[in-house]
């Protein structure tokens, strides 16, 4: 038996701002932008992982008001878990988020357990990092 992620979840404050920063800054793809009972999810993807899907949401969605309201909070402190990404040139794609505007919270480093990364926040002020493999 195997298993393997599918689906993977972003809470956002507005999914159309959401997408400048994952589709515009990052270059994920829309694969999926459903509407229902007055709330929209948006599932976004890469060609390097077919079959792996982010999905925007809003706290809202799908939820009780008390709990639409207490993920709000979360996503407002700015304490929600974060998203790490991978690319094979941190650099270039630190550059490139950067001139989109996002909020820099680090410039690539090398760290000292392996990875060069960089951190962002994006407009939910949710934690966006990229990792780059150690060379070999």
């Amino acid at each position: 038996m195997t298993i393997s992620l599918q689906y993977s979840q972003i809470t956002v404050n507005d999914v159309d701002e959401a997408l400048g920063f994952y589709q515009g800054a990052l270059g994920l793809e829309v694969l999926n932008d459903v509407a229902q009972g007055g709330f929209r999810w948006v599932t976004l993807g890469s060609t390097a992982q077919p079959g792996v899907e982010i999905v925007l949401s809003e706290p809202h969605a799908g939820r009780s008001q008390a709990d639409g309201d207490a993920l709000q909070e979360l996503v407002t402190k700015g304490v929600m878990g974060p998203i790490v990404f991978r690319s094979e040139d941190v650099d270039a794609l630190f550059e490139k988020v950067r001139a989109s505007g996002a909020e820099v919270m680090q410039e690539p480093i090398d760290q000292p357990w392996g990875p060069r990364d960089c951190a962002f926040r994006d407009p939910s002020g949710n934690m966006v990092r990229i990792n780059q493999a150690p060379a070999a």
